[in-house]
């Protein structure tokens, strides 16, 4: 696989890649993540929320070193470290992934939209004209995927503030005695909120299409951060607001929330916001799409706009098999299992391999 030259035409301003990377970490996933990690460490969750996103800080890291030593995706740097065949059916696993988080996604979505809103919205039918209207995104290049990220993340913003109604009713005594649980039941609680930190790693796709990638690392950074402190701090409203009974039995805390917003012009404001969530996951949608056909694209030479047709229609097929609540549980586990290993486990293994295998070669 010989390296591909982009033209600087199709290329993102360094601080565009910050919106990209927060795109991916803020999706379906934050509607419900407050019951997942309270499993293990309770109401001390808040603290594996604050380490795992300094943690994934740490990954991202590793993800730009790597594309730093090869200078270009991690594609290449796959066959350049393993050879062909190797290097090439790793980078199907990423492709697999990519795959499998569309399917996840767009899946949560539906489920939502079905339980809150329409309860009989037909699934195929509104994941096919979500994933047209990602075809069609992903048709105008990576300058236009990027710009629905940052449109999808400026658009809802004004939604962070009506987290603030819950705070009027919130018990912050409900978070003492911080510190009662113990460190393996934090490192538990922290696997399960990485999950939600997941999407970094699509770095490694389009790195190639950042104009000076180098100044692009603190803006990614700044990126994760806000992110990390924007997630923490919705576990510490969601903690104070809920009483431990009630939050493990709450699904979607973060819809349950909403449900107290009164406002003079839209009395069930959980509509509105979910109207908006559709919006917000657009972006997950687009990127998983071009990050899957551009893989497609670089292992069998054929156009991008040919793959994402493929590449939907996969996604399609997930969909609509997987309607159930089990079924979506199992296709969660999978994608998280799948990213965690290729994210926050495969990257720094990699790059300390290119970082053997050139001190090698210099020698």
């Amino acid at each position: 696989m010989m390296q591909e030259s982009i033209n600087e035409r199709l290329q993102i301003s360094p601080y565009m890649a910050a919106y990209v990377v927060v795109s991916m970490q803020i999706g379906i996933g934050i509607l419900g993540f407050q019951r997942v990690i309270a499993k293990d460490a309770g109401y001390d969750a808040w603290i594996s929320v604050l380490v795992a996103g300094l943690i994934t800080n740490i990954s991202l890291w590793f993800i730009f070193k790597i594309c730093e030593s090869v200078e270009g995706d991690v594609m290449y740097a796959n066959v350049y470290m393993f050879g062909k065949i190797i290097g090439n059916l790793i980078n199907i696993i990423f492709i697999f992934y990519f795959i499998l988080t569309c399917g996840a996604i767009l899946g949560g979505l539906i489920e939502v939209i079905r339980t809150w809103i329409f309860l009989d919205l037909n699934p195929f039918w509104f994941a096919t004209v979500y994933l047209l209207l990602g075809i069609y995104i992903v048709y105008g290049g990576f300058r236009i995927v990027a710009g629905i990220c940052f449109f999808g993340k400026i658009i809802p913003l004004y939604l962070v503030f009506t987290f603030g109604f819950a705070l009027k009713y919130g018990d912050f005594t409900n978070l003492l005695p911080i510190f009662d649980h113990s460190a393996n039941q934090l490192i538990k609680s922290g696997y399960h909120m990485s999950l939600s930190y997941l999407g970094f790693e699509e770095l490694l796709f389009f790195y190639p299409f950042i104009k000076n990638p180098g100044q692009s690392k603190k803006w990614v950074h700044i990126g994760l951060l806000a992110t990390t402190f924007f997630y923490t701090s919705l576990a510490v409203i969601s903690f104070s607001y809920f009483p431990p009974g009630l939050l493990k039995r709450s699904i979607w805390a973060t819809l349950e929330m909403w449900k107290i917003v009164r406002l003079p012009f839209i009395e069930r404001f959980e509509y509105l916001g979910i109207a908006n969530w559709t919006l917000l996951i657009l972006p997950n949608v687009a990127v998983t799409l071009w990050c899957a056909s551009r893989g497609v694209k670089r292992i069998l030479n054929i156009r991008q706009k040919k793959a994402v047709i493929f590449i939907a229609l996969l996604c399609l097929i997930l969909v609509a098999v997987i309607p159930t609540r089990e079924r979506m549980d199992l296709v969660l586990n999978l994608d998280s299992i799948v990213g965690f290993s290729l994210a926050y486990v495969y990257a720094p293994f990699l790059y300390l391999l290119l970082l053997i295998k050139k001190k090698v070669k210099a020698r």
